[in-house]
């Protein structure tokens, strides 16, 4: 059941995202938004995670709908969603490279990614059906994230043309 439940929302966001990249005219990267994640090494661990033991999509986030995966407890779910990061440009640890001396080099984001990032987060709100709008949502969590100062102008200009 758990696997079926994870099923409909993942088609649920991803068409939330498409209908937001369509209006963009990103009609591809709506297509392909998300792929990853019907891979088994993907699919199986957020399906525990977020529906196993009468749980939701809900599980493990703060009340932006915000979740900081990696100290969830759970192995499994922590490294599917570092390979779903590393397998898609459109978040924004995809661009960190963390240095043998522990310093890391963040990489501006190209700008379709730019473009799919923000669609993602208007659909995974609307999928969740947060209250908040995008731009609430970023200001919020924007201190959560490590953006080059070029990725951050360019998201900030995009939220206030809202």
């Amino acid at each position: 059941m758990k696997y079926l439940r994870y099923l409909k929302y993942v088609l649920k966001h991803r068409w939330y995202v498409f209908l937001e990249c369509c209006k963009v005219g990103q009609y591809w990267l709506g297509i392909i938004h998300d792929l990853s994640k019907f891979l088994p090494s993907e699919f199986v661990p957020y399906a525990k995670h977020f529906y196993g033991k009468g749980r939701d999509i809900k599980t493990g986030r703060d009340a932006t709908g915000y979740y900081r995966a990696g100290d969830s407890g759970e192995d499994d779910f922590d490294f599917a969603w570092l390979l779903h990061q590393k397998r898609n440009r459109h978040h924004w640890q995809y661009w960190i490279l963390p240095m043998d001396d522990g310093i890391e080099k963040i990489f501006d984001m190209r700008d379709k990614y730019l473009v799919e990032m923000f669609c993602d987060w208007a659909g995974a709100g609307k999928a969740q059906k947060s209250k908040l709008s995008t731009k609430e949502w970023y200001e919020k969590n924007k201190g959560k994230m490590r953006l080059s100062l070029n990725t951050r102008i360019w998201l900030e200009l995009r939220l206030e043309r809202l």
